[in-house]
């Protein structure tokens, strides 16, 4: 089956996501990225033990981050979902750009965004 996603949609692969660091999510909103989620493993269920409980928590630190700075937090998220839930992968996709665009551009504006 193929899955269908919107082209807005990167997808970068980490072989965890307890890999994604904040500066990861902060830059990509600061180079002109709308929005960012993070899709991990279900909780309890990470290969490397903690990574997703560890990604969350820097999903959170980022929020946290966007509020003080005056930039909405829905910018920003994090699910999870089992390798075997493609469509509800896909479905998520839809769910952020919907959201993302009813947010409207980032109020960020990067050098290298142009």
């Amino acid at each position: 089956m193929r899955l269908s996603y919107p082209a807005d949609v990167k997808i970068i692969q980490v072989p965890c996501t307890g890999r994604v660091d904040i500066l990861h999510l902060l830059n990509a909103i600061k180079d002109g990225a709308d929005g960012v989620y993070v899709a991990g493993c279900l909780e309890g269920e990470c290969h490397y033990l903690e990574g997703n409980l560890k990604a969350r928590k820097k999903v959170e630190y980022v929020k946290k981050t966007l509020i003080e700075l005056g930039i909405e937090p829905e910018r920003v998220e994090m699910y999870n979902l089992s390798s075997a839930q493609g469509a509800r992968f896909a479905e998520i996709a839809r769910e952020v750009v919907g959201i993302i665009r009813g947010l409207g551009p980032t109020p960020v504006k990067s050098d290298t965004a142009a």
